[in-house]
């Protein structure tokens, strides 16, 4: 799965989502970026949204923040340049149909988020701009997030597209308590739905989840990102990393990466130099006169390899020596006659 030019199976997507934390300021949300890219991450991601089209009229406080907060499609457009600009990938969560329309024309991939994933218009809608989709699954079970994929599904078979799909695992907590982040779900979703790109939304506090999603197989990563902690009383600040934990993250998603390396099986390189030293070789168990015939009782294994390997011994057995050897002295054919 790529999104933009970014190719998942070769390196674990780093994402931070700044969401809302840019609290309606343009600039802000500027400076967010370029926070963000200074801390190594591949992607940022906002969210976006028509406030009336997103919450009841009758939230009255929840609508009028999310007024202050909206940002235009056009500022969201200038965001995704600039992040382009300094080596990012931009997408964002639509909250609703304009803004999934808006956001078509811009992102390489369009996130569904945890509460929507049941909002069928919108999944319906985002599966017709023929774009790479990343779901996360917060609220469903596997049923439910079957349905969603059934839904994203038919309408790809209708426009015949085969299209990229990631399914983020993830606990809509915030901050989600470490006894429920549940990381084991992350190999589950990769055994259900082995056909899709698994990975990890996270809302717990500090890093570690984040890391270990790796080696349960998350090929991406989506943690919040703020400036500070305290930038204000919005909740998401105080469960979001910093410039310098989500610079940490990234480090340590790269070493787990390397860590975790690939499946090839084979011997490495770097075990090259070491492989005769560490290898064994058929040597006398004792010390032998020229004539004596080898039996298997006469036999000892020391390193390193080189000699007759063990699993050879029938090459020796039952051969006379030509010569006086030692004990712990490696046989090799000048021994026999």
């Amino acid at each position: 799965m790529k999104i933009g030019n970014f190719d998942l199976l070769k390196r674990v997507f780093v994402v931070a989502e700044i969401g809302n934390n840019h609290e309606g300021s343009f600039s802000l949300a500027e400076e967010l970026i370029g926070q963000a890219a200074a801390a190594g991450v591949d992607a940022v991601k906002f969210q976006t949204f028509v406030p009336e089209n997103y919450v009841s009229r009758d939230q009255n406080e929840r609508l009028e923040r999310l007024r202050k907060f909206a940002l235009s499609f056009e500022q969201f457009c200038s965001l995704a340049r600039l992040a382009n600009q300094q080596g990012l990938q931009f997408f964002s969560t639509p909250f609703d149909l304009t803004s999934a329309d808006a956001l078509a024309s811009f992102c390489p991939a369009i996130k569904i988020s945890s509460g929507d994933n049941s909002f069928f218009p919108l999944i319906e809608r985002v599966a017709s701009f023929r774009k790479p989709v990343i779901f996360s699954t917060g609220l469903a079970s596997f049923a439910d997030v079957e349905k969603a994929i059934d839904r994203l599904m038919k309408v790809w078979s209708d426009l015949d597209h085969t299209g990229e799909l990631a399914l983020l695992h993830c606990v809509s907590s915030y901050p989600t308590p470490s006894a429920f982040a549940n990381l084991a779900a992350i190999r589950a979703l990769s055994i259900r739905f082995r056909e899709h790109v698994i990975g990890y939304s996270d809302h717990t506090l500090g890093n570690d989840a984040a890391i270990l999603s790796v080696g349960l197989g998350a090929r991406i990563i989506e943690k919040h990102f703020t400036l500070r902690k305290d930038f204000s009383d919005f909740r998401d600040h105080q469960l979001s990393a910093d410039p310098m934990e989500m610079a940490s993250l990234v480090r340590g998603v790269r070493l787990a990466e390397e860590l975790i390396g690939d499946e090839a099986g084979e011997t490495t390189e770097v075990e090259e130099p070491n492989r005769l030293a560490m290898r064994r070789s058929i040597a006398a168990g004792r010390a032998m006169r020229a004539g004596h015939v080898l039996s298997d009782n006469d036999l000892t294994w020391v390193r390193p390899g080189g000699g007759f390997a063990p699993g050879d011994e029938a090459l020796v057995v039952g051969r006379a020596l030509s010569r006086d050897v030692l004990l712990g002295q490696i046989l090799n054919d000048d021994d026999f006659r």
